[in-house]
């Protein structure tokens, strides 16, 4: 069963949370992409800010899913925000893989994108053996463009039009 989740626009009050959500998963994520490396938690402080700020600029929006309770489930960003497109990019928690909260969420935030940020497309990558994340892309109306290395493996490239 799927968790009822929000989607929020990240805020500072969000840090802690993030942070646990961050912590809790990180050898889950680590196994399907790259680790953010120990220098992430070590200044989340700074980095949460500098997201923000990032948010506050229009050239990023930054989304968690969370419950009735804070806690955080996921994550749906679209960033590179520029001349009506932007790269999206999600992570769930372990615990919510395989119960829809991430095609929810990418649904979501592709809502908004079109709605609210004025987006007119979006684009994404998966990598080849990733296939939860291509799962989420196509339920989402991704269509597959090419291919991509992502860091070292092989990946493919996605893209959406928002105007549909």
């Amino acid at each position: 069963m799927r968790p009822v989740l929000g989607v929020e626009r990240l805020r500072a009050g969000h840090a802690a949370a993030l942070l646990a959500f961050e912590r809790e998963n990180r050898v889950y994520f680590a196994a399907s992409v790259p680790d953010r490396g120990d220098a992430y938690f070590a200044r989340f402080e700074e980095r949460h800010g500098a997201l923000l700020a990032e948010q506050k600029a229009g050239v990023c929006h930054f989304h968690l899913l969370v419950d009735g309770d804070g806690a955080v489930w996921g994550r749906v960003n679209l960033v590179d925000v520029a001349d009506g497109s932007a790269e999206l990019g999600f992570r769930v928690a372990e615990r919510a893989a395989g119960r829809g909260v991430a095609s929810a969420g990418v649904r979501r935030v592709c809502e908004r994108a079109g709605s609210e940020y004025g987006l007119t497309s979006l684009r994404a990558s998966a990598a080849v053996d990733n296939a939860g994340s291509r799962a989420v892309l196509a339920r989402n109306g991704f269509r597959q463009v090419g291919e991509v290395e992502l860091s070292g493996r092989p990946g493919l490239r996605f893209v959406r039009d928002l105007t549909d």
